[in-house]
């Protein structure tokens, strides 16, 4: 059975309830498989999803995406921890009658993912983790500054703050932010609303949270390991993909050249080869 959507940004918002939380999520792809849940960056929505990681993702796979909650058209109060989001995305996959699934996470989201596989192993069969730091990664607690500033510069240059928070800004980085933020446009109806401000301030303090705890024992994570970032990553510093690599045991390191936090955004067209010969193993 297949789901009838080709372009991610015409896929239908759906919503399904998980302890008393209403939760919004659109899906693409041949259904039947594992599924691929997909868990969004620090302030994002399902509109801030680059089709260019999604449609092909989708093309191959049933890929899932949704908001968290308290964020766009999920309810509730966004969590003030990495770990209940965590439980929230357990609750929310086991709503929609999932046993087993794959994880993509993308920083915020890739927290999320690390923490669910420690909590709920039996639920996750493969992880895909880009731009993300693990608990206790030195830098991840200075995330709360570096995000205030580039919010601060997007302000008062009129661009978008992920121009300055995931590329460099350089001959190559400019570009591909550019692009980037038009590939996000390219919804034009049926859009999220942006993230309120308290729960962005929660979620940051969430984050910050992350980056002080204790370090988890990556080791006991025995599902199949992708982890990709920039050589550049100014909000999680990418030394921490390495660490990851080196603590999680079999997994796999890309890291892109000339490229920031949203290296696999940059390099898509790199990136989803790789991950779709992962995924597909």
């Amino acid at each position: 059975m297949s789901i009838e959507q080709h372009n991610y940004f015409h896929a239908p918002t759906n919503t399904v309830t998980a302890n008393g939380i209403s939760y919004a999520y659109r899906e693409m792809g041949p259904k039947g498989g594992v599924p691929v849940i997909f868990l969004i960056h620090l302030a994002g929505t399902m509109d801030n999803w680059d089709p260019r990681i999604i449609e092909p993702i989708a093309a191959k796979h049933h890929v899932i995406t949704f908001s968290n909650r308290g964020v766009g058209a999920s309810t509730g109060s966004v969590p003030d921890s990495i770990e209940a989001m965590a439980d929230d995305a357990a609750a929310f996959i086991q709503a929609l009658g999932y046993s087993t699934v794959d994880l993509f996470g993308f920083s915020l989201g890739g927290m999320i993912a690390q923490s669910l596989v420690l909590k709920h192993p039996g639920l996750v069969r493969k992880l895909v983790l880009a731009g993300t730091g693990p608990a206790g990664g030195k830098g991840i607690e200075k995330i709360i500054g570096t995000t205030y500033v580039d919010v601060l510069r997007g302000t008062l240059t009129r661009q978008d703050p992920k121009e300055f928070l995931f590329f460099n800004r350089n001959a190559t980085g400019k570009p591909a932010a550019r692009a980037f933020i038009n590939r996000l446009k390219e919804r034009t109806t049926n859009q999220e609303a942006p993230i309120k401000l308290g729960a962005f301030q929660t979620q940051l303090k969430a984050i910050r949270k992350w980056g002080l705890s204790p370090s988890a024992d990556l080791g006991v994570i025995t599902q199949p390991t992708l982890i990709a970032n920039g050589d550049n990553d100014r909000m999680v510093p990418s030394v921490l993909s390495s660490d990851m690599h080196r603590r999680i045991p079999g997994s796999e390191l890309v890291i892109y050249p000339d490229s920031g936090h949203g290296g696999i955004f940059q390099f898509h067209d790199r990136f989803i080869p790789v991950a779709l010969e992962f995924l597909g193993r």
